[in-house]
């Protein structure tokens, strides 16, 4: 491929079309969030006035529940002081409100840039061929996976990936399905450790995992230098990272021969929805493997601590263990993906010069994650759940494709849904005071002629939390206690579910015909009504945290990465983090 023909997907009209869109979610989004405040002027017409009111942004939009907004993309305007019509333009609107946004001079060349790189990328999906949501929903998991043409529905600057060039976003981004080998790394074990779930082996791990012939050539390879393999744990790597970042900046690692490159693995893999994460298509039973990977992407940079991997498959394991112990979980058929395997590298001297959040101490680690695949029974299928808010060029979601081809009334299908999503959500934290990060990339739905059969949440070690500081925990488990504001508490669901998931799913629902608002907001009602009656146990609980209040805080996340966009929020710490402007109105009070 040339230069000139690595960025053909660059042409005016897919810039156009791409910055409507953009500007779409913008308005929607930074409106939900009152960042801006839209003005009526006549009908369903808004309009939105620059820094300096000398700019307008006019457009239609339909308001929804949870004051979600609705903008038809193709209603968009821009006039100037005398009403004369303006051309769009997506990177100026953020300039042109860069007072009213929140976005400093630091900030904001930085944002312009993640900015240009979500519409490089919405550009390059609307190069492809086109794929209606009818075909996505009867496709393979992987298909769904790269067929994807949005990110978060909430962040506006969602695909980022500041340090990938055109050639690294055509080899990695997961929506080029480019098949990728990770390079492997051998690490001294003076300064690299390995951690794993109860009953796995290093070695048989590592054979397993990379096949004989591929250790017996890194043996070999090792032998060759003079150096004993027995001394050395095997460390998969991003192909970025390797290039871009160890190379260089663990060159003293690699020439004290500390690390040793070792060269490709045999197998082929696909980038995930979460970039960093690849899935085995040489083997699809085999575990995901989770890459550190210094690239900034939605408020973060992709790194993996080594510290943190030590007690990842600790973490698993009392998880699964929990699961699989109670009996409402069970019945749901929750499942999750456990992280088996870690191993990460400590670079001693970045490791003195900096303290434990620096992105320094997060460049060379992985994980190995359970694939789902194996767990399959017949007839059954996958999809990541990010996919139901996926929308086609015909304006059609996945999520209504689904329903369409279960044949199932709307509100049985979405029972289906709740029962294997919402209902371990709900017991996990009435029950556990235990909260995930259960957006749409973190939950794998398991479908069976379309309809929903149970989830499977993954992205465990990083992203869970038991919200209780008193929790019994052995020791190795201790660090997932996080200390919550007692009345931040059931934001875990209302912003992170409600908020984050169910907001735009109910909209899309409504807007394709498919099932009303309130039914939709009835049919969750109902589910949670019902999980609390089969646990009557937890009343009290109940009471303390009322899913059925008037109203919730309304918890703003493009406001946090408005504010920084390099680290938005302190895993260990995240309620410190908050932006909460104001309330939403509850969809289930009074129900």
């Amino acid at each position: 491929m040339t230069l000139a023909d690595a960025v053909t997907h660059l042409t005016p009209g897919r810039w156009e079309r791409a910055g409507r869109l953009l500007l779409a979610k913008a308005l929607a989004e930074f409106a939900h969030e009152r960042l801006v405040r839209p003005e009526p002027v006549g009908g369903d017409a808004w309009s939105v006035r620059s820094d300096d009111g000398r700019v307008r942004y006019r457009f239609t939009a339909t308001r929804r529940a949870l004051d979600h907004w609705r903008v038809d993309p193709g209603s968009l305007s821009r006039h100037g002081e005398d009403g004369t019509a303006l051309p769009l333009d997506a990177l100026g609107f953020f300039t042109e409100l860069r007072r009213t946004l929140g976005l400093s001079d630091e900030i904001l060349p930085v944002y312009l840039e993640e900015i240009s790189s979500t519409l490089s990328s919405t550009c390059y999906k609307l190069a492809k061929p086109q794929v209606s949501a009818r075909e996505l929903a009867q496709g393979g998991f992987q298909a769904i996976e790269t067929g994807m043409t949005e990110g978060h529905p909430c962040f506006v600057a969602n695909n980022g990936r500041l340090g990938f060039g055109i050639d690294a976003y055509r080899a990695y981004a997961p929506e080029t399905a480019s098949p990728v080998r990770l390079v492997w790394l051998a690490a001294h074990r003076s300064r690299a450790a390995f951690t794993a779930g109860a009953g796995i082996a290093y070695g048989t791990f590592v054979r397993a995992e990379l096949g004989t012939a591929a250790v017996e050539r890194f043996d070999h390879r090792l032998t060759a230098l003079g150096l004993d393999p027995a001394d050395y744990l095997l460390i998969p790597v991003h192909p970025w990272q390797w290039q871009h970042k160890l190379a260089v900046t663990f060159a003293a690692e690699v020439a004290r021969r500390n690390l040793v490159c070792l060269g490709e693995g045999d197998d082929a893999y696909l980038a995930q929805q979460s970039i960093r994460t690849f899935f085995n298509t040489s083997h699809p039973e085999k575990h995901y493997v989770k890459t550190a990977l210094s690239v900034l992407n939605m408020g973060f940079t992709r790194g993996l601590s080594a510290a943190y991997m030590e007690a990842t498959p600790a973490v698993n394991d009392w998880l699964a263990r929990l699961v699989d112990g109670d009996p409402v979980l069970r019945a749901t058929g929750l499942t999750v993906l456990r992280e088996r395997a870690a191993v990460g590298y400590r670079h001693l001297e970045y490791e003195a010069a900096t303290d434990r959040h620096s992105p320094y101490r997060k460049m060379l680690a992985a994980l190995w994650r359970e694939s789902p695949v194996a767990a399959l029974r017949d007839g059954e299928s996958l999809a990541t759940m990010a996919s139901l808010l996926h929308v086609d060029h015909e304006g059609r979601s996945v999520a209504g494709a689904l329903v369409e081809r279960s044949g199932l009334d709307p509100d049985v299908w979405l029972r289906g849904y709740l029962r294997a999503y919402l209902t371990p959500l709900l017991h996990s934290f009435y029950a556990y005071d235990l909260v995930f990060m259960p957006h749409g990339e973190n939950v794998i739905l398991v479908l069976r002629d379309g309809a929903v059969q149970r989830a499977v949440f993954k992205d465990i070690a990083e992203e869970i939390a038991v919200l209780d500081p008193d929790a019994a925990l052995p020791p190795e488990v201790r660090r997932i206690r996080v200390e919550v504001p007692e009345d931040h508490r059931l934001l875990s669901l209302f912003t992170d579910v409600f908020d984050s998931f169910f907001r735009f799913l109910a909209a899309l629902l409504a807007d394709e015909g498919v099932l009303t608002e309130d039914a939709f907001w009835g049919t969750v009602a109902a589910v949670v009504r019902e999980y609390q009656e089969s646990v009557p146990e937890l009343a009290d609980r109940f009471r303390q945290y009322d899913l059925f209040a008037p109203r919730f805080a309304r918890s703003c996340l493009n406001r946090l990465q408005l504010r920084d966009n390099r680290a938005m929020v302190d895993l260990a710490d995240p309620s410190s983090a908050l932006q909460l402007v104001g309330t939403l109105e509850n969809p289930l009070a009074g129900r």
